[in-house]
């Protein structure tokens, strides 16, 4: 069963070229590579935790495990720079560059919180010029 956002047969057959073959020997894996590049798909667009990748898609940790096996070996870096040729050979890609000048300003808070760190006085404590602030060192009335 297909899901509104998962590979089409047209997309999946431009993307299983770009994917390293199968080397591993022994029991065959229970998912399709299609359907686990579907849950990381899933788990992309949805920003949900790994765990919560639907079953329809495999384990969560099959799909995870194939994301990282992909990342670890520079699949994905690969994956993109081919389909980004293929699109620029297409003319489906405009290489403009847009410089954008807004500001980021921080809270307002931002501007008085504490630093981390040793704390330095701008003066010595027990200098003449210090006065006491306690209610007990002023001079009593009477």
């Amino acid at each position: 069963m297909t899901r509104r956002f998962d590979l089409t047969d047209a997309q999946w057959a431009v993307l299983e070229p770009l994917l390293p073959a199968h080397k591993r020997s022994g029991r065959p894996s229970l998912f399709s590579k299609r359907q686990l590049i579907d849950g990381i798909r899933w788990r992309v667009r949805a920003g949900a935790p790994w765990r919560d990748v639907p079953t329809c898609y495999g384990s969560w940790s099959a799909v995870y495990a194939l994301f990282r096996r992909l990342q670890r070996d520079g699949t994905w870096s690969r994956i993109l720079t081919a389909l980004q040729a293929v699109a620029d050979a297409a003319g489906r890609i405009t290489w403009d560059v847009s410089v954008d000048s807004t500001i980021a300003r921080a809270h307002q808070h931002a501007a008085g919180a504490r630093k981390r760190g040793i704390f330095r006085p701008s003066r010595r404590a027990g200098t003449a010029r210090s006065r006491p602030i306690t209610r007990w060192g002023v001079p009593a009335a009477g």
